[in-house]
């Protein structure tokens, strides 16, 4: 996700631009990666982390690898830009479907960017 003190808004669609502006973990999913590891260290298990964007969505899943999560999973598709958050949670909620079950999912509270949950 952008850099929310970098986000410039695109006066002519209104969308944000995203271009040129350096990329973060949104700090609230952040605290569920934190959170995820140490019921992990507590309870034993493993963490998986999924998100959905571009290609860029590597860095972040490269930062929760390096924090201690056990597997990342980047859900992309050209046909997911401009996604609404009923779509992006649907999709989600497939491709954690498709990965087995899970005893628990934590998740971000929501987005900074376009602060949207």
């Amino acid at each position: 996700m952008p850099d929310t003190t970098e986000v410039k808004i695109d006066p002519e669609n209104g969308t944000l631009i995203r271009e040129g502006v350096p990329r973060i973990i949104n700090p609230f999913d952040e605290y569920a990666v934190e959170a995820a590891l140490k019921i992990r260290e507590e309870k034993r298990g493993k963490v998986a982390i999924i998100t959905m964007g571009p290609p860029q969505a590597v860095e972040a899943l490269r930062k929760c690898i390096a924090m201690g999560a056990d597997e990342a999973y980047l859900v992309r598709d050209r046909g997911f830009a401009g996604s609404d958050t009923w779509s992006t949670s649907c999709t989600l909620a497939n491709a954690i479907s498709s990965l087995g079950k899970f005893n628990l999912i934590l998740c971000g509270k929501q987005a900074i960017d376009g602060d949207t949950a």
